[in-house]
């Protein structure tokens, strides 16, 4: 799986290590009643065209996992009171989103560069949108490299405990010992908030394709800034193409 390059400066002098987060973000107000968006609720796949319609050109086509390569994550919400789809889209790269039918768009795209540096203790307010799975190994004699299947939590406190086995205490590595990556920030998880969100699925190509979400709140201190600058320019957990992962902090 290819990972973008992450813009961090890092020094590594005790506690004033330090990391940098660089990346382009987009605010799209999109009309809900406009057939091209209504489709993308519809759709997973029809929204992952949308959120990839912003990035022509960057990459041959063909070429493997041109998500990853240009550092796309995204996230939405949908206000059914004003008909609005509020997409956010972040990359490595410049978008440029004249390819959306003008009629689609409530208001104009709002981009933003981030540029920030994070150190150790550092308090952010997060929000991110994530499919939370587990991993059930296949049944006993089954054919050799026979996958497991990805299960998802659909419990409030399940989405807790998997998002918790992500979080860095102090003096912890970035890599768990059984294997899950950290995202270089601590929290009290008695004040995260979660909330199960409406699965999105796709009928073609991918028939089938149906998507857990949830919504996760709170508050991150920082432990280890490379690694949290990692997990913003890279998501967290499956599903990335498919609008899930993506760390918004503020």
């Amino acid at each position: 799986m290819g990972h973008h390059p992450v813009n961090t400066n890092t020094t590594a002098s005790g506690a004033g290590r330090a990391a940098r987060f660089v990346a382009a973000q987009t605010l799209l107000t999109l009309d809900a009643r406009h057939p091209f968006v209504g489709k993308s609720l519809i759709d997973a796949q029809d929204m992952h065209r949308t959120v990839m319609s912003g990035f022509p050109g960057w990459v041959d086509d063909g070429s493997p996992d041109p998500r990853a390569q240009m550092g796309i994550l995204s996230t939405w919400t949908v206000d059914l009171r004003q008909a609005r789809l509020n997409l956010v889209v972040q990359s490595s790269l410049p978008a440029d989103w004249s390819g959306i039918p003008r009629a689609a768009l409530a208001e104009k795209p709002e981009p933003l560069t981030v540029d920030r540096t994070f150190r150790i203790g550092d308090r952010v307010a997060f929000r991110a949108v994530v499919n939370p799975v587990r991993s059930v190994p296949p049944p006993p004699g089954s054919p050799p490299k026979t996958r497991g299947t990805r299960v998802p939590h659909t419990r409030p406190e399940h989405v807790k405990g998997w998002f918790t086995r992500r979080l860095q205490p102090p003096g912890e590595p970035a890599v768990a010992p059984d294997g899950v990556t950290r995202i270089g920030a601590d929290a009290d998880t008695d004040r995260i908030a979660v909330r199960m969100l409406p699965n999105v699925s796709s009928q073609a190509p991918h028939k089938g394709l149906r998507i857990a979400r949830a919504e996760i709140k709170g508050t991150l201190t920082v432990t280890d800034p490379t690694a949290f600058v990692t997990a913003l320019a890279q998501g967290i957990g499956h599903a990335r193409a498919y609008s899930c992962g993506l760390i918004l902090v503020r």
